[in-house]
C-alpha cells in the first residue's frame, strides 16, 4: 500500500527524518513509535503532504490516496470555532458529496449512528466548546468513521485521556482494521503498542527497527533509540 524510499524531511537546518526506509501493506496495523521529536508525527504528515520531502520518495497506491482521513494531535485543532458535534462529525461525509454540497437525506441517521458508536449521540447539537478533550476525541473519531478512509492514521490519539475513553477508542481502532482498514498511529504508551498492534516502525530520526511488534520492542532496539536521541539532544522520555 506504502512505499518509504529512503525518505528524509528538513525543517531548515534541523533534520526530522532521515534515509527511511519500509512498505506498510494492506490491511495492517502498525504503531509509529520512538522518543520525542523522533519523526513520527513527521511521517504521518509526509504521507497526505503537508510537510515536503527532502529527499527519497512515498509510493502510495493511488485508489488508496485518494482515500486518506488523518487525525493530528488534538492540541493542534482549534475549537474556539462555533460548531455543533453534529456538524463536525457530519464533515465525515465531504469527501464523499463534495465541498459545499447539502448533506444527503440520511446525513442525521448516518451522524446519530457514528455518535452512537463512540457514546456521545446525546451530544449531537452541543457545541464543540463546551466538551472535555475525551468527549471531542469521541466525535473526532465519529467524523473519521464516517470517511470510511482505506487508510487511517492517527497522530497520539490517547494522549491526556483517561482509562474507559482510551479503551473505547482502542476497540474501534480494532473494529475498522478488522473491516479492512489499513491504520498508522503514532503511540507513546509501550504497553498499548505490546496488547493491540501486531507490527510497529521504532523511529530515531532514522529507522531503528521495523517489523513484528515483539521483534522491534527488544531491550536493545529501545536502547539504540535513547541513544540516537542523546545525539540530538531530544527529550526521550516517550518511546
Amino acid at each position: 500500500m506504502i512505499k518509504f524510499e529512503n525518505i528524509s524531511v528538513t525543517y531548515g537546518n534541523h533534520v526530522a527524518v532521515e534515509d527511511v526506509s519500509f512498505d506498510v501493506q494492506d490491511g495492517g496495523l502498525y504503531a509509529i513509535i520512538g522518543p520525542n521529536g523522533a519523526g513520527k508525527s513527521t511521517l504521518l504528515k509526509a504521507i497526505i503532504g503537508i510537510l515536503p520531502l527532502t529527499k527519497g520518495a512515498i509510493n502510495i497506491d493511488p485508489a488508496i490516496a485518494a482515500h486518506m482521513a488523518y487525525l493530528p494531535q488534538q492540541s493542534n485543532i482549534d475549537r474556539s470555532f462555533p460548531i455543533s458535534v453534529f456538524d463536525t462529525v457530519a464533515m465525515g461525509l465531504w469527501q464523499e458529496i463534495g465541498p459545499f454540497q447539502n448533506y444527503p437525506p440520511d446525513a442525521t441517521d448516518r451522524v446519530h449512528q457514528a455518535l452512537n458508536e463512540v457514546g456521545m449521540s446525546s451530544y449531537i447539537n452541543r457545541p464543540i466548546g463546551t466538551l472535555s478533550g475525551g468527549q471531542f476525541q469521541r466525535v473526532l473519531f465519529a467524523r473519521m468513521s464516517l470517511q470510511n478512509a482505506d487508510l487511517i492514521l492517527l497522530d497520539e490519539p490517547f494522549n491526556n485521556l483517561d482509562e474507559p475513553t482510551i479503551e473505547d477508542l482502542t476497540n474501534i481502532i480494532m473494529k475498522w482494521n478488522k473491516a479492512g482498514k489499513t491504520i498508522l498511529t503514532v503511540l507513546h504508551d509501550l504497553d498499548i503498542v505490546r496488547d493491540c498492534f501486531p507490527q510497529a516502525a521504532l523511529l530515531a530520526r532514522h529507522l531503528v527497527a521495523f517489523g513484528s511488534t515483539e521483534d522491534v520492542l527488544t531491550v536493545d532496539n529501545i536502547r539504540t533509540s535513547y541513544r540516537l536521541a542523546r545525539q540530538w539532544g531530544g527529550i526521550n522520555q516517550h518511546v
